[in-house]
């Protein structure tokens, strides 16, 4: 039987990329991953795609599990021989419990590994731009609990000595002891003045920075009306904010975008977006399928491969669906070496050299009119094409291919189809007024989103529609949709700082 193990992996305190790379290996092999509510979704994108997950997140008055429960959860699955990732918001050993899950995992001969995660009492701070260290302010800091076992008959904390030899205090869920804990530090002696602050849901593009005094904190929880899960700092280096903030400070901090890309391809923008602050939702419009007449295009031309001058490439798709299908015919990239290459912009080209293979003709501007200017003082009537491409695009590159005398074949190389799987999530997100900027990198993207949407065209009404180019634009304008972004440059890039600076500019 195969011996199971737990691993206790800190998934940090939100921002995805703050997971070490032992906690995205561990994720990389588990069976099943366990998930706390503060552990961020977003990164189960290190997950291994055929693990169990299961859910047994706790907040205030809502507990999925209770830790008995979720303990003994664990210890079931080891004795399964499964591998068990058990992701926990922080670190698994500050103010994680993770001791008391793993004493259970112990008892119950189950092997466990502690993975340490960077912990919300230092990246919460630090992305409000409040070191809790700083040589001229703060030579100590300490992190406190601010919601100690109620089972306990007296408080383990030593608020006398605490409130005057600590420079900077860090409260862990303590927004709703805000009030309590200002007053035992006054009680004890710490200036009232002391600059405080609260940073709610730390290092995330979402995050709420209110900065205040020791006095008024637990004032401000109520007239701000300030919510779990935050961070309370107490000392002389929320002044230090002024200076160093930097991450609410991006161009896109708090914008809600969705990408509606297919979920191969959809990561290189949200990486694009998010390094600019905003905060990304991905679910696909599309997906990509093998062609309708199952592959018999693409397997009559590459039956005929050594009469063709040329391959032209319009996608990154079609590169990888006309190579796999290559490679399925027993054949590898030596079986293109006569003909020359032209693909429609930069991004398929660089699809095109994973396969050890260069592009002769790259347009300056990428569509398929200008790949036709491009092409053109290059060919001659003697010229055979092979087109391999969706199921469904326009015909502007082919017949004009036709005009100046070529012969050129049309496949199907795939399709893109609608991605039902998040309609429903896709449907609430808009009602719910939860996305700000919706992206179309493709007309397949407009008219497949409509058709997620059931064509229900209101919910789209206060959101900024980003569109690759005019001709994903026009897509929208055939809904009776107005594009608000339409980037110059057709690339990824392009749509990026085209969001970028409609948004500094409004």
């Amino acid at each position: 039987m195969k011996k199971g193990k737990v691993f206790l992996i800190g998934a940090g305190p939100g921002d995805p990329e703050l997971l070490t790379l032992k906690g995205k290996r561990c994720l990389e092999i588990a069976d099943v991953i366990v998930g706390d509510y503060l552990a961020d979704r977003r990164i189960l994108r290190f997950a291994n795609k055929k693990a169990e997950y299961i859910y047994v997140g706790k907040k205030v008055g809502n507990h999925t599990m209770t830790q008995e429960e979720i303990s003994e959860l664990l210890a079931q699955k080891g004795r399964e021989g499964k591998i068990v990732a058990r992701l926990k918001g922080g670190d698994p050993f500050i103010f994680g419990r993770g001791g008391e899950e793993i004493q259970v995992l112990h008892k119950a001969g189950v092997d466990f590994e502690e993975v340490p995660g960077i912990s919300s009492s230092v990246a919460a701070p630090a992305y409000a731009g409040i070191p809790v260290t700083h040589r001229k302010v703060a030579a100590s800091f300490a992190v406190i609990t601010g919601h100690e076992d109620p089972t306990k008959e007296k408080s383990s904390i030593h608020w006398d000595k605490l409130a005057g030899a600590v420079d900077t205090l860090v409260f862990l869920m303590g927004v709703g002891q805000a009030g309590e804990i200002a007053k035992k530090l006054m009680e004890y002696g710490r200036n009232p003045n002391t600059p405080a602050a609260f940073v709610r849901w730390g290092t995330r593009p979402y995050q709420e920075t209110y900065t205040t005094t020791l006095e008024k904190a637990g004032d401000d929880v109520k007239r701000l009306n300030i919510q779990p899960p935050a961070v309370f700092i107490v000392g002389d280096v929320v002044k230090l904010r002024d200076e160093l903030q930097w991450y609410d400070n991006k161009p896109l901090f708090g914008k809600r975008i969705l990408i509606t890309r297919s979920r191969t391809q959809a990561s290189r923008l949200t990486e694009a977006l998010e390094d600019l602050g905003a905060y990304c939702t991905e679910i696909p419009s599309i997906k990509m399928a093998v062609p309708s007449d199952e592959w018999k295009t693409i397997d009559e031309g590459i039956e005929h491969i050594k009469e063709y001058t040329w391959i032209v490439f319009t996608s990154q798709n079609g590169v990888e669906y006309f190579c796999r299908r290559l490679y399925d015919k027993g054949l590898d990239m030596r079986a293109m070496g006569h003909m020359k290459i032209a693909v429609i912009g930069p991004a398929t080209d660089q699809e095109l050299r994973k396969y050890g293979l260069r592009a002769d003709v790259i347009p300056k501007a990428y569509k398929a009119e200008d790949l036709l200017e491009a092409m053109r003082p290059l060919l001659t009537k003697e010229d055979v094409i092979f087109l391999p491409r969706a199921k469904v695009a326009r015909n502007v590159l082919p017949d004009g291919l036709r005009d100046l005398g070529c012969r050129v074949d049309v496949a199907e190389a795939y399709e893109t189809v609608c991605d039902k799987e998040n309609k429903q999530k896709l449907k609430l997100l808009l009602k719910n007024k939860e996305v700000d900027i919706i992206t179309f990198t493709s007309s397949s993207t407009v008219i497949n989103l409509m058709h997620q949407i059931d064509g229900e065209t209101e919910l789209l009404k206060d959101v900024t529609l980003a569109c690759i180019g005019p001709i994903t634009a026009d897509a929208c304008r055939q809904f009776g949709l107005t594009p608000h972004i339409i980037s110059d440059t057709f690339t990824i890039k392009g749509l990026t700082e085209a969001i970028r600076k409609e948004v500094c500019q409004s």
